[in-house]
């Protein structure tokens, strides 16, 4: 789990007098002309956040995009959802029971629950939900978990049948956001059950909710939230440094050396696998041993200091925050050994090196600008030449992710579920989402067992950390570390919580008192 710490960086206030930051006025919202309430005035109950992308999509079953979803938690639920101690707890569903063989799956609707539209939810919806989420959802590991499921209704009773145990259903469940039967509008106006609802969207602009006031639940402390896009982190820093945006999220040490100290900092880990993702399809990288090669020519540890300021260092596709799952010993199997790498290298028929490209976002210019930038020195170090390819990120997703056109990429993985399984079908042969195009026999025959061994957890524990060591073993990629994450929040405001996966949850952000 994410540990939430003050850090009061004296570092920041000699930065910020070298680019020129005050540092001695408090932050100001764009959004509202309200003062703070440690002023002894009204409260701020509308909030500016900057996020470093565009949204993907406003449809709820295609959201491809990490950065995407984590907004999105604001605007739609499902039966249950996760909270920030990683438990998933009832949302549109009052409860939720499962019967003694783990094949039968009951919950029941909450009542009183009503859409954006004031239209109260009923189990049509539910079901509609459903199917519209197994038909056409982008998210491969939900699809598979439930388009085998049998739903039906009995009375406010939403009962599923699986036709074999999965003990991360509820966690798949999660992802099956309640939507009004029929509606086709999700595009243009999102209309979910969530704590904010929808009010506008400009494109490379900004995304904008207020307060649901017929949530079921708590409500919400704030009445309006402007997610506030940015094009480049440059672009986020300066709004910091000027205090045009309250809170901003995913930051590294880099960024927090810089902003000034009428911002209250918080500190964890980004949660995610964040790699060197190589094109097992495209040549060298079909060779394992270049592979191989490259890990071994690569500090980690320096490419950490140097371009992230720390994290937390993995060895396959996996974080700490997935607990019994993640193997720590897996970050080690790879020492720094540039002469193991020219040996490897010349086994491969490279021995004079090759040159190819390292395509990443623009918009995370630090750190995945900052990362490539390091391996580039260590690379050519043993004669291979890399060269940075920087693009925007609408189209990394259209030709690197969705395309596969690309040789390698520096990019972080998460999962919309907390499950094992959530992050490693990527890998399978045919999965939709193995834009590394890996393909291994053993790791697909592993994790088919692994799924189907779950009435034993310590079976299913074992096979999925065999599924790691496979990608580690194979040098699927070069694995590198979950990220530091440093949050920058405006003193007039309080509440904010991390997840142990990408969430950006405004229900509990409030004015500070």
């Amino acid at each position: 789990m994410k540990k939430i710490t003050a850090l009061f960086l004296a570092a920041a206030l000699a930065a910020c007098a070298l680019c020129g930051c005050k540092g001695t006025t408090p932050a100001n919202s764009a959004s509202s002309d309200e003062t703070t309430a440690s002023s002894g005035e009204a409260a701020k109950t509308e909030i500016v956040v900057g996020i470093p992308q565009d949204l993907d999509s406003l449809d709820p079953y295609q959201v491809g995009a990490a950065g995407t979803r984590e907004v999105m938690f604001n605007v739609y639920e499902g039966l249950v959802k996760l909270n920030p101690d990683g438990d998933y707890v009832d949302a549109v569903a009052s409860s939720h029971s499962v019967s003694e063989d783990g094949l039968t799956y009951t919950f029941t609707l909450r009542d009183g629950v009503k859409f954006h539209n004031g239209n109260e939810v009923t189990a049509d919806d539910v079901l509609y939900s459903f199917e519209t989420c197994a038909a056409n959802t982008v998210n491969e590991s939900v699809k598979a978990a439930i388009s085998v499921a049998e739903v039906s209704v009995s009375g406010k009773d939403i009962i599923i049948k699986l036709p074999e145990v999965n003990s991360d259903f509820l966690a798949y469940v999660s992802n099956v956001y309640i939507t009004p039967a029929g509606y086709t509008d999700h595009a243009t106006a999102p209309m979910g059950t969530g704590p904010f609802k929808f009010s506008s969207y400009k494109v490379q602009d900004s995304f904008v909710v207020v307060r649901n006031d017929d949530y079921y639940g708590t409500l919400p402390a704030l009445t309006k939230v402007t997610f506030k896009i940015f094009a480049s982190q440059n672009d986020r820093l300066n709004a910091l440094q000027a205090g045009s945006i309250d809170l901003a999220t995913h930051l590294t040490s880099d960024h927090v050396a810089v902003i000034p100290d009428t911002y209250t900092i918080m500190d964890g880990t980004m949660n995610q696998a964040v790699a060197l993702y190589l094109n097992n399809a495209r040549a060298p990288f079909d060779n394992e041993k270049v592979r191989q090669a490259l890990w071994y020519a690569i500090d980690i540890d320096n490419v950490m200091n140097m371009a992230a300021g720390g994290g937390v260092k993995i060895g396959s596709s996996m974080f700490p925050a997935f607990g019994k799952y993640f193997d720590a010993s897996l970050a080690d199997k790879y020492s720094y050994d540039p002469a193991k790498a020219k040996e490897l290298l010349k086994e491969a028929g490279y021995e004079n090196g090759f040159t190819f490209k390292i395509t990443y976002a623009t918009e995370y210019e630090h750190p995945y600008g900052d990362m490539a930038a390091v391996i580039k020195e260590d690379l050519a170090k043993v004669g291979i030449t890399a060269e940075l390819d920087p693009i925007e990120w609408s189209s990394w997703l259209t030709d690197v992710y969705r395309g596969r056109e690309f040789e390698t990429t520096l990019v972080g993985f998460d999962t919309s579920v907390l499950t094992a399984s959530g992050m490693l079908q990527r890998w399978t042969s045919e999965a939709g989402k193995n834009m590394i195009n890996f393909k291994n026999a053993e790791y697909d025959e592993t994790f088919a067992k692994a799924l189907a061994a779950a009435y034993d957890d310590e079976l299913q524990t074992s096979l999925f950390k065999r599924c790691l060591e496979i990608l580690n073993e194979t040098a699927a990629n070069v694995y590198i570390e979950d990220l530091p994450e440093y949050v920058a929040i405006n003193p007039a405001f309080t509440g904010y919580e991390f997840y142990p996966l990408y969430i950006l949850d405004m229900s509990t952000v409030r004015p500070a008192q």
